[in-house]
C-alpha cells in the first residue's frame, strides 16, 4: 500500500485499532477526554501505549487529538502529558491552541504537530503561518469546496489533511443546552445519561426527515450533521492534487461500518497508486457502504460542490 497517501481515521478502543489497522488504515487518530474533543472512545495513557504498540507493528502512526478549548487549569499538566506522549511513541498531536504548540516544542520536540481550528482552517497563508511556527500539516476546514481544497493545496509549504467520509460537527457549545432544557421542562437527567451513547437527535420542522445526533459530555453540547460526507467517488481530484491525510470520521458508527469504508477507500488509493493514468472510480467500491449505511442517513459531497458562506 502506497504511503504518500495517509488514510486516518478516528479511533475509540483498542479493538478498533487493530480492526482499523486490519482493513488498512495508516494513521489513527485517538484522544484523552482531559484534551481531545468529539472522539469516538478516549485512551488512558496505557491504551494509548498499547495503540503505538499495535501501530508501529504495521507502519501506522498514531496522533493524538488536542483540540479541546484549553483553560488555565489545563495548563499544568500539558508539560507532564507531552512529555508521555513523547516517550510513548505518538506520531503527531492535533492542535488548535497555541499553548499545545509550545508545550510540545518545549517538552516533546520529537512530536510533529498538525494544526486543526476546525472551520477557521480556511486559507494557505493562516496555515503556512502555522507551518513557520512549527506545524507540519493543517487539517483543511470541512466548509471548503472542492475548488477552495484545490487551491489551498497549490500555496502550501505544509501537509494537507481533508475529511472524505463520516458525520461532521455544525454546532458545539460548552454549556449543557440539552440538560438544561430538560431540567427547565420538568424533566431532569441523572449524570451522563446525555452521553454519546444514548443516541438522542434532534429535528427542525422544516426539514421533518433529517435528524441531527446530539449528545452532551465534559467538554459541553454537540450536534453532529444530519448526513455523511462520502467523496470515494471523486476521491482521485484530492489524490490528483497531492493531499497527504486523508480522514474517515469514524465517531457514532459501529466497527463494521467503518471497516467497510476504510477498505474502500484503501482499495480507491491504492488503485490509483498502481496506475493513476489509467485510474477509474468503481461503482461496486461503494457497495458494502451502501449495504451498512444507516437509511435515514444520505451519503452526500457535504460541501464539496456548493458554495459556503462564512
Amino acid at each position: 500500500m502506497t504511503k504518500q497517501h495517509k488514510l486516518m481515521i478516528t479511533a475509540g478502543s483498542l479493538e478498533e485499532c487493530s480492526a482499523y489497522i486490519d482493513a488498512g488504515a495508516t494513521e489513527l487518530l485517538i484522544g484523552d477526554r482531559r484534551y481531545g474533543i468529539r472522539m469516538p472512545g478516549y485512551f488512558l495513557e496505557n491504551d494509548i501505549r498499547e495503540a503505538v504498540r499495535l501501530g508501529q507493528a504495521r507502519g501506522v502512526d498514531v496522533i493524538v487529538n488536542m483540540t479541546n478549548v484549553m483553560t488555565n487549569d489545563m495548563l499544568e499538566m500539558l508539560p507532564d502529558y507531552a512529555a508521555f506522549l513523547q516517550d510513548a511513541g505518538v506520531y503527531a498531536v492535533e492542535f488548535s491552541d497555541p499553548a499545545i504548540m509550545a508545550a510540545v516544542k518545549k517538552y516533546a520536540p520529537s512530536l510533529k504537530l498538525h494544526w486543526n481550528a476546525e472551520m477557521m482552517s480556511t486559507n494557505y497563508a493562516t496555515a503556512n503561518y502555522w507551518g513557520r511556527k512549527g506545524a507540519s500539516r493543517i487539517a483543511a476546514a470541512k466548509e471548503l469546496n472542492m475548488d477552495e481544497i484545490l487551491e489551498l493545496k497549490q500555496h502550501l509549504d505544509i501537509e494537507a489533511q481533508v475529511q472524505v467520509h463520516g458525520m461532521t460537527n455544525i454546532y458545539h457549545s460548552k454549556r449543557r443546552l440539552v440538560e438544561s432544557y430538560m431540567i427547565r421542562q420538568g424533566r431532569p437527567v441523572d449524570g451522563g445519561s446525555l452521553n454519546i451513547d444514548r443516541g438522542l437527535f434532534l429535528t427542525e420542522d422544516e426539514r421533518p426527515g433529517e435528524k441531527y445526533p446530539i449528545y452532551e459530555d465534559e467538554s459541553g453540547t454537540h450536534i453532529m450533521s444530519s448526513d455523511d460526507i462520502c467523496i470515494l467517488e471523486d476521491l482521485h481530484l484530492l489524490l490528483q492534487a497531492g493531499i497527504e491525510s486523508l480522514k474517515i470520521e469514524g465517531l457514532l458508527k459501529p466497527i463494521a461500518y467503518n471497516t467497510a469504508v476504510i477498505k474502500a477507500y484503501r482499495k480507491a488509493i491504492d488503485a490509483y497508486a498502481a496506475d493513476p493514468g489509467s485510474y477509474r472510480f468503481q461503482e461496486e467500491w461503494l457497495d458494502p457502504i451502501r449495504e451498512l449505511q444507516d437509511p435515514e442517513r444520505e451519503l452526500t459531497f457535504g460541501f464539496f460542490y456548493k458554495e459556503q458562506v462564512y
